[in-house]
């Protein structure tokens, strides 16, 4: 179903080209939602730049547009606001038979993109032999929601977890685990997790500190490069430990990934060079093989290159993003490729992003993204640690939430009287826990730092993830006190919109698809998270006015369409953002 911005931009172009000729048939006529729903619900501000354009007054512009704009089967008839703003009012017969249409379709309604295109979107990437952690937390989670948005749009996406699987800190841990427990070189799980991560600190202090140790580090780098038997064993034990621990925190989260660590682009990273170097781009500098770029500059003012390879021939993150952005386009076909890192990678990105288009690896038919994101702050405005000054775990952080979640619930069981099952309360505790932390990440706009609080993310009230789950089982609860079954309301329903929270409620339903395709626009998980928290207070506002199971037919079921039609996009909408409903909270 086409959604009403789309249908009155479309009318509008029509308009444009019947008012001012051929030239103005590609201008965006700017259709907006109205800012001030008392003038209207929709708006188009194109009057305003035009002025210049046509020598006219913006009022004038936007008369002669209306004259020519066939919008009376959707609108009354449009009015001139302010400065020349085109003002747009629904017609309550048109709203209701879109209502009707959208209950019907599958999907609610949403259209498809016509040809499944091919999408990365590279989140999560968590370093082996290492725990995840809070850090971990808003790449994994905002990188799944962008995933879910595109899928449910038809894009064929490739989930992509790019591990730290590589490098000098193999070699580090290696090394060290030889001298105090080689064990766990030879043998599956010798190491408990958490044992394996403090021998890593205790690796990293001694490469730090032991020249002697860090040569040897070094040579065992080289030894796992080049396929030595012994090392290449040890690094799979350890990589196979780490990612049985990385999967029982993605299966908590609902996240599926494909992984495809550094490791695997190692192959494609002499190629790399060999092409920087046919472009003429690769200059040596202090035994360094660099890309000069444009815009970045040290402190005098000098250029800054990007090294592809050290000077001791070794190679980098840039070298294997670069071998890695050529692979995603020339063997996955990828169009779209979404990295989903923290701000501090925005440099880096933007280096690599550089040398890409100047070695013409990037076509112009691809598209690539860098999507940052800020800090995970403590409640003093602090990054997120332990009280010792350790970085928080994920799996305690996750256990944490639902223990407070556990907490919450049968505090309100206990004042309410209510008696449950010991599967309910778990089962309770684990969606409302796991989902209170997604939403709080998810509802932030997604550049900025936020601080992290267990009390606000799991409030009843307010925009949380409690709040929209209980919205959820509220109007479920409407279905079982009325024994209703929405498959036999009969065949000539009809949506009737009489009372003014019934109109704002039906008009809000059907700005779900401008919604989504904001998000596939923009990457900001928070606009469909604002979009579910205002239908949420419209549809208590309409609850609240509105009687359904109490009115008389056909009212009652116009309105029990509107509840179901309410409790359908709010599902939709938390599974885009990773969140299961409840029947029952």
């Amino acid at each position: 179903m086409t959604s009403i911005n789309e249908q009155l931009t479309k009318k509008f172009q029509e308009a444009l080209v019947t008012s001012f000729g051929e030239d103005f048939q590609a201008i965006d006529p700017q259709v907006t939602t109205a800012r001030d729903l008392r003038h209207g619900d929709y708006q188009a501000n194109i009057a305003l730049p035009l002025a210049k354009k046509l020598g006219k007054n913006p009022r004038e512009i936007a008369q002669t547009i209306i004259s020519n704009l066939a919008v009376d089967t959707i609108c009354e008839t449009p009015t001139i606001g302010g400065p020349g703003f085109i003002n747009l009012k629904l017609k309550p017969n048109y709203l209701e038979n879109k209502l009707k249409s959208l209950y019907q379709e599958q999907g609610l309604g949403i259209e498809k993109i016509p040809d499944s295109t091919q999408v990365i979107v590279d989140f999560s990437s968590p370093n082996i032999a290492k725990e995840m952690h809070v850090g971990h937390l808003r790449s994994t989670i905002i990188g799944d929601c962008i995933a879910r948005t595109l899928e449910f749009l038809g894009y064929d996406v490739l989930r992509l977890n790019h591990v730290g699987d590589w490098g000098t800190q193999f070699g580090m841990l290696i090394t060290y685990l030889k001298e105090v427990y080689p064990d766990a070189l030879t043998q599956a799980d010798a190491l408990e997790i958490g044992d394996l991560v403090n021998f890593y600190k205790q690796a990293k202090k001694r490469f730090d500190e032991d020249t002697e140790f860090q040569q040897r580090a070094r040579e065992a780098v080289v030894k796992l490069q080049s396929g030595e038997q012994e090392s290449s064993q040890a690094w799979e034990l350890l990589c196979d430990q780490s990612r049985r621990e990385f999967q029982q925190i993605y299966d908590r989260l609902d996240v599926k990934l494909t992984e495809r660590g550094e490791s695997f682009y190692n192959p494609y990273l002499d190629d790399v060079i060999t092409a920087l170097d046919a472009e003429g781009i690769l200059k040596k500098d202090q035994g360094a093989q660099c890309v000069f770029l444009e815009g970045f500059t040290n402190k005098s003012g000098d250029p800054l290159p990007l090294i592809v390879q050290k000077s001791d021939g070794g190679y980098n993150y840039a070298t294997t993003d670069l071998a890695a952005l050529r692979y995603r386009i020339k063997e996955d076909q990828a169009k779209r490729i979404i990295y989903v890192t923290d701000a501090g990678q925005s440099n880096h990105f933007a280096k690599v992003f550089q040398v890409a288009n100047k070695a013409n690896f990037l076509p112009d038919t691809v598209e690539v993204t860098h999507v940052p994101f800020g800090l995970v702050k403590g409640e003093d405005g602090k990054k997120l640690k332990t009280r010792s000054g350790e970085t928080i775990k994920l799996k305690d952080l996750l256990n944490e939430a639902i223990n407070y979640a556990r907490k919450d619930l049968e505090n309100r069981l206990q004042s309410e009287e209510r008696k449950e099952s010991e599967d309910f309360i778990n089962n309770v505790a684990q969606t409302v826990g796991i989902s209170a932390v997604k939403y709080a990440d998810l509802s932030q706009n997604r550049s900025s730092d936020y601080i992290f609080s267990y009390d606000k993310m799991l409030a009843l009230q307010g925009n949380t993830a409690p709040y929209m789950l209980y919205a959820y089982a509220r109007i479920q609860s409407i279905s079982r006190e009325g024994n209703i079954d929405y498959e036999n309301l009969g065949e000539n329903i009809q949506i009737i919109l009489k009372e003014d929270t019934e109109m704002e409620l039906g008009k809000y339903l059907l700005q779900l698809s401008e919604t989504i395709k904001e998000v596939e626009k923009t990457l900001l998980p928070n606009r469909l998270c604002d979009y579910l928290y205002e239908l949420s207070k419209k549809f208590n506002r309409f609850y609240e006015n509105c009687p359904v199971l109490k009115s008389e037919e056909p009212t009652k079921t116009s309105r029990l369409l509107l509840c179901d039609l309410t409790a359908k996009t709010l599902k939709l909408g938390l599974s885009l953002l990773g969140i299961s409903v409840l029947e029952r909270m």
